[in-house]
This record gives C-alpha cells, sequence and structure tokens, in this order.
C-alpha cells in the first residue's frame, strides 16, 4: 500500500499524496479557512506541486466551513500585513491591477486541467471566494449543512475568482444572476437539484463518499479520462459539427494508441 506523503504545507494549505490521489487540505479552521493572497499563492504552488502520476485531486477543508470568503482584513485600510490593501490595489493603473487579480485567479485556474479530475468536498459555508473555490473544481461532493453563497456584488464588488464561468455552466445565467445578486444561501438539497452539487450526504458520511468517488475515477485508462474531459471541457465552445468531429478526431487518436499504430 502506498505511504501518505505531504509535499506541501504552508500559508493554511496542505498538500498529500496516495499514490494516484492528492489531497489539498485547507487548514486554518479556526478562521474558518479564511483566504487571503498568501493562500492563494500556497494554492497555486500546490496546483503546480502535484506529481504527474496523480489522476484524481481532492480538494477539503477543516473544521466545520469549507471557507468563509476573503479574510475580512482585507477590507481594511491597513489590510493584511505584507499584502496590499483593496485601497492600495485601487490605485494601481489598468494593467497593474489587471496583473495582480491575475494571478489571484492562478489559485482556481488549475483544478481543470485535463490530465487531473478535482473533486470538492464542501462542508458548512464556502462563501463568496469559497464559492469560487468550489467552483473552480470539477465535481462537487457537499454535506447536507452546506451554505453556499455569492455576497462579493452585496458587497460592492464583483465575482472574480474565476467562479462565473462554472456557475452559469452549471445552473443557467438566470439562476446565476439571481443569485450573485440577492447574495442569498443555497443549501444542500437546492445545490443538489440545480447542478451545483453532484451528490449530497450527511455530514459524517462525506469523506467517506469522496472517497468512493475518488476510487471510482481512477479506474477507467487515464488517457481515455483525458480525452473526455477535453472533449466535455470544449462542447461549451463549439457548435453540433465541430463537436461532432473533435469527436471523431479524438477516437482516432485512441484507436491508434490502443491498437499501436502511429498517425
Amino acid at each position: 500500500m502506498a505511504s501518505l506523503e505531504t509535499l506541501l504545507d504552508k500559508d493554511g494549505v496542505r498538500l498529500t499524496v496516495d499514490d494516484a490521489i492528492a489531497t489539498v487540505t485547507l487548514t486554518n479552521p479556526a478562521k474558518r479557512n479564511a483566504q487571503s493572497p498568501a493562500l492563494w499563492r500556497a494554492l497555486t504552488e500546490a496546483g503546480r506541486s502535484v506529481p504527474g502520476s496523480v489522476r484524481v485531486v481532492v480538494l477539503r477543508a477543516e473544521g466545520k466551513s469549507f471557507s468563509a470568503g476573503l479574510n475580512r482584513q482585507m477590507f481594511t485600510p491597513e489590510g493584511i500585513e505584507g499584502e496590499p490593501s483593496f485601497i492600495d490595489l485601487a490605485r494601481r493603473d489598468d494593467a497593474g491591477l489587471d496583473a495582480t487579480i491575475a494571478e489571484y485567479q492562478e489559485a482556481f485556474t488549475w483544478w481543470r486541467r485535463n490530465d487531473i479530475v478535482s473533486v470538492a468536498a464542501v462542508q458548512g459555508h464556502a462563501v463568496g471566494a469559497g464559492f469560487q473555490l468550489a467552483l473552480a473544481c470539477d465535481l462537487r461532493v457537499v454535506a447536507d449543512d452546506v451554505q453556499f453563497a455569492m455576497l462579493e456584488t452585496s458587497l460592492g464588488l464583483v465575482p472574480d475568482l474565476t467562479g462565473t464561468h462554472p456557475l452559469v455552466s452549471l445552473v443557467g445565467y438566470a439562476r446565476a444572476l439571481e443569485i450573485c445578486l440577492t447574495g442569498r444561501f443555497v443549501q444542500a438539497d437546492e445545490a443538489q437539484r440545480i447542478g451545483l452539487a453532484n451528490l449530497a450526504v450527511p455530514a459524517d458520511q462525506l469523506d467517506d463518499a469522496v472517497r468512493d468517488l475518488a476510487g471510482a475515477l481512477v479506474t477507467a485508462p487515464r488517457d481515455a479520462v483525458v480525452e473526455t474531459k477535453a472533449l466535455l471541457r470544449g462542447a461549451q465552445g463549439r457548435g453540433y459539427d465541430e463537436q461532432r468531429a473533435a469527436e471523431r478526431a479524438a477516437q482516432a487518436r485512441r484507436l491508434r494508441d490502443l491498437a499501436g499504430v502511429g498517425e
């Protein structure tokens, strides 16, 4: 049996690897896993540190809340020591502000790489940046106490940590607009019904449910999984005939690979 290996443990983020399954854990339950630029940099580093042998990445959090969103110190004039405050960011020119937000977004982008399947295990509050981090993953399994909310608009901001695209893709434009503009909480039953959650389970069964799903996801041949994920991810941007052509091209690659025939 493979042994659990810790590859990263810093700034509220821990990365462990057990054979083909990696786990990224948010490790600051005392602050409900509130997010900061340091945590985002650690998440980005975790993505770069995932070994090539890993096929599934599980995102989980310690404590009662998955993530309560941004560290509230970021809203104060002083901000977080060593980090730019919102006031500092507002004073930057367009290029500088764009580059900073793009750097923050990197913590949320790597979860959809074609070479891995990412699964968020979400309990308690997943608010704002916490909601967007759960949305960054391919799949979501939620505890029955989950509470999703997108509060950015209520605070005079917009969701800018990559959450808008997957939210619209999952629930449609009208419902995504309503969720964002009202800032209301979406609980487990509704989350599963409208497509935010693949599965909702009692809180004490969350770890087991995610473990079972991760085990099932690694059973199919890796190359077929990578090709299938790429096909599905690209489907929204293609027309019907374009998607048919993409299917043919992907299948040709798989058949040649299985038969050992070069292109």
